[in-house]
């Protein structure tokens, strides 16, 4: 096989695209009819990361498509749809509980189609239990066949009959597909999906399939198409975004990607997640540096700070290739932000082993850590390996770690006072004051001076008071 037809093998065909519009129609057609008075409503729910958040603007540009409109309202719903996630045994109990609770609405309801799709329902085991114990649950279709979703919901309208389609396989693209942005001024850009580093704690390479990159150039199209929109934070997205390009024959990888993206016209920042340490390369890390609108925010996850835990981890690579990266992005970039993850109590991992993980953290001095106690899942290595520490003891461990970095982030927001820092305004916080974030993931909230003029625009602003996670400020003129 060829570069090029291994380039292509990922591809949904336009054939298959163009049959799935033929669908929307007719659905479009059913739907006209069951709802003539109205413009029939549709609620959507996106749980977990932000690949999922992508999928789900997708959905929903599918859904517009097919002639509906949108409600957060569960009771004005003529089609609720969850989009699952799966990285936590808590985020499905969570799901599982909201699901149940759709049965009374069904009863008063009975014309409501529910549906469910994403990372959980891509599990054999899932689907079982919704089709038992869930009878009144009309759609259940997995991470690989959304672009399919026209098909299903025709399907389901038209004979009433329940959908199932969970495929295995390695996963595809489907290119061209609508999109409904949640936000005019943020954008997510996903540049590939699947993973193949097979983690022994993480479910998402069984869910998401193999890595699979996008063409360069759809991508750069839809860069294009945001920045033209309005769109002032793209977002790039991707399992490990390291790997980027690795499926492709044109030699572009995700440092040359980020590269052109920076040099498209316009007045906008690039974000990125997640990176994968074991891919990551002085390459990327001088590119950041170069790239005047790339933020100065790099998310590496790290899980543990020992060597024999990462290596039951199966992350290649050990404590010191880490900790080099981080020197070396310190290096180029003084003002770099680092966030990362851990986990705490992996099976097997003493205290004397965590203690690793805290020095880590000391010598890195993380701007925020995404923290989680270790939970098993199904069908992974680590789900079967010994775990004698309590969750109680692990309760205690990770207090001591949410201690440290809670003293070193109010550290480095204590030395943001009296700076000023370029913000995108995102819009209102809870209290009515603006909000936004530094280009190193920092939120910043400010009173509105300007009648929500700012809102969308990039401003400077001025940090007066630091407190541990997010500081206050007041907007320059």
């Amino acid at each position: 096989m060829d570069g090029k037809s291994k380039e292509k093998k990922f591809e949904v065909p336009c054939a298959e695209l163009e049959k799935q519009k033929e669908y929307s129609a007719l659905a479009g057609s059913v739907l006209a009819s069951k709802y003539p008075d109205k413009t029939p409503l549709a609620m959507v729910h996106t749980y977990g990361c932000q690949g999922n958040v992508s999928d789900g603007e997708r959905i929903k540009g599918l859904l517009a498509e097919m002639g509906y409109g949108f409600t957060d309202d569960v009771k004005e719903a003529d089609l609720v749809l969850y989009n699952t996630c799966a990285i936590r045994e808590h985020a499905e109990d969570r799901i599982y509980g909201n699901v149940g609770a759709l049965k009374n609405i069904k009863k008063a309801n009975p014309d409501l189609v529910i549906a469910l799709c994403g990372c959980m329902m891509q599990q054999d085991k899932v689907c079982e239990k919704i089709k038992k114990s869930y009878p009144f649950v009309n759609l259940v279709f997995g991470t690989h066949v959304i672009h399919r979703l026209p098909e299903f919901l025709y399907s389901v309208l038209s004979s009433g009959k329940r959908v199932f389609c969970s495929p295995d396989g390695d996963g595809v693209i489907a290119e061209d597909l609508p999109v409904r942005r949640d936000s005019s001024i943020k954008g997510w850009l996903p540049i590939m999906y699947g993973c193949n580093n097979f983690c022994s704690y993480c479910i998402v390479p069984y869910v998401r399939g193999r890595e699979r990159s996008r063409e360069s150039e759809k991508v750069i199209e839809e860069a294009k198409a945001l920045i033209a929109s309005g769109c002032k934070d793209i977002t790039l997205l991707g399992q490990n975004v390291n790997s980027y390009g690795k499926t492709l024959s044109d030699g572009t990888n995700f440092a040359s990607l980020l590269k052109q993206i920076n040099d498209l016209p316009g007045d906008f920042i690039i974000r990125f997640m997640t990176s994968h340490p074991k891919d990551c390369t002085k390459e990327l890390l001088d590119t950041m540096a170069e790239c005047k609108k790339v933020a100065r925010h790099l998310h590496l996850p790290f899980q543990s700070g020992n060597n024999r835990v990462l290596k039951e981890m199966n992350r290649g690579y050990t404590r010191e290739k880490y900790l080099s990266l981080v020197e070396y992005a310190k290096k180029v970039m003084p003002d770099i932000s680092l966030t990362s993850d851990i986990i705490v109590g992996f099976p097997g991992e003493t205290y004397e082993e965590f203690k690793d993980t805290l020095s880590l953290i000391k010598e890195a001095k993380f701007t925020s850590l995404y923290t989680f106690i270790f939970s098993p899942r199904d069908g992974t290595r680590a789900a079967k390996m010994p775990d004698p520490v309590s969750r109680e003891e692990k309760g205690k461990w990770f207090k001591e770690l949410c201690d440290l970095q809670e003293s070193i982030a109010a550290e480095r927001t204590a030395a943001m006072k009296g700076n000023t820092y370029r913000v995108l305004c995102e819009g209102y916080a809870k209290d009515g004051v603006l909000e936004g974030r530094t280009a190193g993931n920092v939120m910043i909230e400010f009173p509105d001076t300007c009648q929500g003029k700012t809102i969308g625009k990039f401003c400077n602003v001025k940090v007066t008071e630091p407190l541990t996670w997010i500081v206050r400020g007041e907007l320059q003129e």
